[in-house]
Order: structure tokens, then C-alpha cells, then sequence
């Protein structure tokens, strides 16, 4: 078994010296069997919210040729400035395929949520949440209200009537007339119903409606409910056999398989100017000549109004056949006689875009970090489960990656952007390798390629146009 070893470099009387760290990685290795075969440091103070070895520790995790491996490190405090950082840290090496071990012998997960504990309990104090208690017990919002309510006067929930006809408008459309949420959806935006933020109804906002157990009358926060404290939307007849429905539904489909899309996130469509997503499908047929049963699979680009809104027509297109379209129409641009395609928009605009992409990115990771909080929480205080914080928290991992690897990206497009003359040579470069290399890529430097060369494709029935970055 291979290991390597992950250290901090001590500051002030704090830890041990870096010798000594590598002395006992060496020794703890020896001891149990393992074959030490690289350490990375973290250096103190100027690098510190940086951590280049901790970056080089993940690089080096995501080589194919690296095999299974344990990282050792001496304590569980190591692996971050504090309990968040190393939390995040304790899944991401897990996710990337690697056991994290300390070599103080302490069961590093158990350890985690004891400082994740301690830590949180200074954060907030015993006065605080005592207070939000008493204001649970009685039945006082906390947060924001759910549609079809409001904060009243008594800082309880009241009735917001053309919210409220709304709320039992869907639960009545999916309960007695049987429509599905996606045609829910579609009948409330054909209507010109609208969200409370004035948008359009989707699926999601759809079965947020009808799972939440508020349109009972019953107030629910921090462990407490609070039966009858505002009036109720739904019986409790009516809000069981919903959910029922729900769980039947849902069980009596296979958990999707997430498949990527070269295109995701670049095509448009040409008819309402909402992003076209990526959608596979299984199908299966009798054979009349021997009524075998054969199975295909089809991939396809659709346009997202029409998938969670029911909103636009039925526009559609074969996955390889749009993508090759995109391949083609790129093999015919020209740097030197002039670009093939008119391109999306000015210098400046196109950097503030690359700018926002940024800092959306951010704001991604940073609501990421939330979601770990409250898992991390919830585990901490006994309400989940070390088996399904350690699920919960893999899957964060894994989107935390890949947003880093998006943002690393587009902060080099934004360098980049700088310079006209710079950017254009890269454009060239990206475009020259993608179309070189198209068949011997690995899906995600393909996509990545593309990414630098094209803004947008805009997509109608009878064709599409490209729009370069410019």
C-alpha cells in the first residue's frame, strides 16, 4: 500500500518541526507496511490561505497513474486553518480517491465532529440559541416564509390570499386531476401565474410546494413543532396521499445516470433564448420478426423552458449530430482572412462576462461551504448519520471539484482577456489543437477547448450559428 505524507510547518511554539513530522511519517509508514512515496508541506504564514501544498497534494491525487493511496498526516487539524477548511479537506481527499489517516491514532471522522462541535457551540452561543428556541416553542418565524404566507404582526405566519388560492390550485391539480409536475408547471405559466419573485413556475419550485409539511399548520424549526400556530393550506388527508404519490413515482423509476454533454452550458435557443440542456433516454421495442426485445439509448439537446417550464415548442436535436454541426462550422473559420462567424460582443463586455463567471463560481463554492455547514451540523448534533454525512459530503466534494477546475479556467480566460493581441492567439491556439486533436481528446480538455473558443451556439430548427468569444 502506498502513502504519502501531508505536513504543516509549525509556527511559534505551536507543532512539531517539520523534521520531526517526517521522522514519524517515515516510522508510521515502516510500522504498518506502507510504502512512503512523496510528502507535501504547507509552509507558514505568506502562503497560508493559498496552501500550495495542499494544491500539490491534489494534483498529484488526480493523476490516473497514481493508484489507491492513504494520506498520513499527524492530526486532523492539519489538513485546514480551521475545523471548515479541514473539513472540506477530509472529504475532497476522500473523494479523490484516497483514505486520510492521522498518525496520532485518533479516529479522524469522530475527531472532525468533535471539533465541529466544540467550534460550533462557541459560535453560537447557549443565550442565542436558547432564544431562537423560544421563539420556535411559540411558533415565531424564523427566516424567510413559504409561499402562500407572511410574518404577522405576532411574528407568526398569516395567509397571503392569492398565494394561498395558488397552493391549493397545485396540490388539487396534482391530487384530483392528476397532472404530473412538469404539467403543473407548464398550466400555471400558460395561465401567466407567477412566482412570488414575478418569474416562471418550474418543477423544482413545483415539488417544493408539495413536500412541505408548513401547508399543515404545523411550524417546524431547530427540533420544535408547533401544531395549529398558523392557518392551514392542505388537510392532512390530502397532504398524505400527495406525498404517497410522490414516493410511488418516484420509486418506480431507476435513479438517473448523470452523463456529460460536450455543449452544456454554450447552446441557446434560437426561440426564447433560454439555454438548450442535455437529455438521455432509454427505449425498447418487440422485434416482429422473433419478437426479441432490443434496447437503444438516445442523447439529445432540448430547450430548458420546455423541460421545466413547459414553456417554448418541442425543439430537440440528436446530441452527436449538433455536436459534429459545431465541429464543422469551426473548421471553417479563417484567423488570417477574417472570422467565419460574427462574434458575441466587444472586448470589454466579454471581460466583465469572463468577471461574473468568476465570481459566480465563487459564490457557487461559497454556498457549497454552506451546505457542508449545515451537514456537518446536523451530524454534529446526532441528527444524521456518520454513514450519510460521509455520502452527503463525498457528493459535495465532487461538485467542489469541479467547480475549481471551472474557476481555475476561467481565471486564466480572464488574464487572458487582458490583451486583445494575447487573447487572440490563444483563441487560435485553442482552436487549432481542438480541431487537431478532436477524436484523441479526453472529454473534459475538449470541452475546455471549446469553452475558449466559443461564446455561444445559437440554435434553430434549420441551423445554428456560432458566436466566438471575441
Amino acid at each position: 500500500m502506498k502513502a504519502v505524507g501531508y505536513f504543516k510547518e509549525a509556527t511559534g511554539e505551536r507543532g512539531e518541526p517539520l523534521a520531526a513530522q517526517s521522522t514519524a511519517f517515515l516510522e508510521f509508514c515502516r510500522d504498518r507496511g506502507y510504502e512512503a512515496v512523496a510528502s507535501f508541506v504547507e509552509g507558514a504564514a505568506v502562503d497560508a490561505e493559498r496552501r500550495p501544498g495542499y494544491q500539490q497534494l491534489v494534483e498529484f491525487l488526480k493523476r490516473p497513474e497514481k493508484g489507491f493511496l492513504m494520506v498520513v498526516t499527524p492530526s486532523i487539524d492539519c489538513l485546514g486553518r480551521d475545523v471548515k477548511e479541514a473539513a472540506r479537506s477530509w472529504f475532497e481527499l476522500q473523494g479523490l480517491g484516497a483514505q486520510v489517516l492521522v498518525m496520532n491514532g485518533d479516529d479522524a471522522g469522530g475527531r472532525l465532529l468533535e471539533a465541529w462541535t466544540k467550534n460550533n457551540q462557541s459560535r453560537v452561543g447557549d443565550k442565542v440559541r436558547s432564544a431562537m428556541r423560544r421563539k420556535a416553542v411559540k411558533g415565531e418565524v424564523l427566516g424567510r416564509p413559504p409561499y402562500g404566507y407572511r410574518v404577522g404582526n405576532r411574528h407568526r405566519l398569516d395567509l397571503v390570499p392569492e398565494e394561498a388560492v395558488v397552493v391549493r390550485y397545485i396540490f388539487r391539480l396534482y391530487l384530483q386531476e392528476g397532472l404530473g409536475i412538469r404539467r403543473i408547471a407548464r398550466c400555471l405559466n400558460q395561465e401567466a401565474v407567477k412566482t412570488r419573485r414575478g418569474g416562471n413556475w418550474s418543477m423544482v419550485s413545483i415539488r417544493d410546494i408539495l413536500r412541505n409539511r408548513t401547508y399543515l399548520g404545523t411550524y417546524s424549526r431547530f427540533g420544535v413543532r408547533v401544531p395549529g400556530s398558523h392557518p392551514a393550506l392542505i388537510s392532512n388527508e390530502d397532504f398524505r396521499r400527495v406525498q404517497e404519490c410522490l414516493m410511488a413515482r418516484r420509486s418506480s423509476y431507476s435513479a438517473p445516470q448523470a452523463t456529460p454533454f460536450l455543449l452544456s452550458g454554450l447552446v441557446y435557443c434560437g426561440y426564447c433564448n433560454n439555454k438548450l440542456i442535455g437529455v438521455s433516454r432509454r427505449q425498447s421495442w418487440k422485434r416482429q420478426r422473433d419478437g426479441s426485445v432490443a434496447e437503444a439509448s438516445y442523447r439529445y439537446y432540448q430547450c430548458q423552458s420546455r423541460t421545466n417550464q413547459s414553456l417554448c415548442d418541442y425543439h430537440t436535436h440528436r446530441a452527436d449530430d449538433l455536436e459534429n454541426e459545431v465541429r464543422q462550422r469551426l473548421s471553417t473559420l479563417d484567423f488570417d482572412g477574417g472570422h467565419a462567424f460574427r462574434q458575441a460582443g466587444d472586448e470589454e463586455a466579454v471581460l466583465a462576462e469572463s468577471k461574473e463567471e468568476c465570481d459566480e463560481m465563487r459564490r457557487r463554492l461559497a454556498q457549497l461551504d454552506k451546505r457542508l455547514e449545515r451537514h456537518m451540523d446536523a451530524a454534529a448534533r446526532g441528527r444524521l448519520s456518520r454513514e450519510k454525512l460521509q455520502s452527503l459530503g463525498l457528493a459535495l466534494s465532487a461538485e467542489r471539484l469541479e467547480i475549481e477546475g471551472r474557476l481555475v479556467a476561467a481565471e486564466r480566460r480572464v488574464e487572458e482577456q487582458a490583451s486583445v493581441a494575447a487573447r487572440r492567439r490563444a483563441q487560435e491556439q485553442a482552436l487549432l489543437r481542438l480541431l487537431d486533436r478532436w477524436d484523441s481528446l479526453d472529454f473534459a480538455s475538449r470541452r475546455s477547448l471549446l469553452r475558449d473558443v466559443v461564446d455561444r451556439v445559437i440554435v434553430v430548427d434549420d441551423g445554428i450559428e456560432v458566436l466566438l468569444r471575441p
